[in-house]
């Protein structure tokens, strides 16, 4: 399942910025916005992951609940766990790339896959990859089907002139289907994460109730019957904000550092 900014580039059209810059410059300037994009919004995911992973729910009603709403678990989480738990799980390459002082992370990272192997199996790491297949299929069709319906309703009401490039509402329809989609395929995404959190119940211990889950099924039906069909959407507003988000900050680092490039050049000649 998509889920970060190369998902928001649907329709978008290049060959300007291709015109303007070389074919190095557009692809330096494609991933350094990749980079940069993820880095941006990553306290966005960790929230999401956060509020996928309460039993309790998300609500201040509940005096159990240690999170109940995005500002609050920024404010609990900034509190408790100081500004770099915002980046915690963050891509490891991106890490790397800043250099020496990522041989320890590269440590701790080869450490956990070791200690995971030798506890767990191969399986271990395999765990969620069910409702990540079972997602894939209806969410690329979902998205490419209300991608075409979305720029209908868009050309009945706003009818083309012959002069609009169709940037514009391929970015508006490409944004309004991915989220579309995304809310349709969600609890799958959150089914992924209850499982694939499985062996580490006494480490989550200190963020509220724990549950262990068989698999697919049960770990559907134990979140219908302890949190309700609310249960099945826990974190999807952080999770659409992202995606929101991903989407503009792709479009203006990627325009920033074209621009960037084409002013070097200039300066170079």
């Amino acid at each position: 399942m998509l889920d970060g900014p190369e998902a928001g580039m649907v329709g978008y059209d290049a060959k300007a910025d291709v015109k303007a810059n070389s074919k190095l410059d557009v692809a330096v300037a494609g991933s350094v916005s990749g980079f940069v994009t993820r880095a941006l919004i990553s306290p966005l995911d960790v929230i999401k992951i956060r509020f996928q992973l309460q039993i309790e729910r998300l609500c201040r009603s509940d005096p159990n609940a240690k999170y109940h709403g995005i500002i609050q678990a920024c404010k609990q989480i900034l509190q408790e766990e100081g500004l770099a738990a915002f980046w915690k799980g963050h891509v490891p390459a991106q890490i790397l790339s800043v250099g020496y002082g990522a041989v320890q992370i590269y440590n701790n990272l080869r450490e956990a896959v070791v200690t995971m192997y030798r506890t767990e199996g191969p399986t271990v790491f395999y765990k969620g990859l069910a409702p990540t297949v079972i997602a894939i299929f209806p969410y690329a069709g979902l998205q490419f089907s209300f991608y075409r319906s979305l720029k209908l309703a868009y050309d009945w009401v706003i009818p083309p002139d012959g002069k609009q490039t169709g940037n514009l509402k391929n970015l508006l329809c490409g944004c309004g289907s991915g989220v579309i989609s995304k809310t349709l395929t969600y609890p799958l995404d959150l089914f992924k994460k209850r499982l694939q959190v499985g062996g580490f119940e006494q480490a989550r211990s200190t963020f509220g109730q724990v549950r262990s889950y068989r698999g697919l099924l049960d770990c559907t039906k134990q979140v219908l019957q302890d949190e309700g069909t609310k249960g099945f959407f826990k974190g999807l507003s952080p999770s659409l904000l992202k995606a929101a988000l991903s989407t503009g900050f792709m479009f203006f680092w990627y325009e920033f550092f074209c621009n960037l490039f084409r002013c070097i050049r200039r300066e170079d000649r």
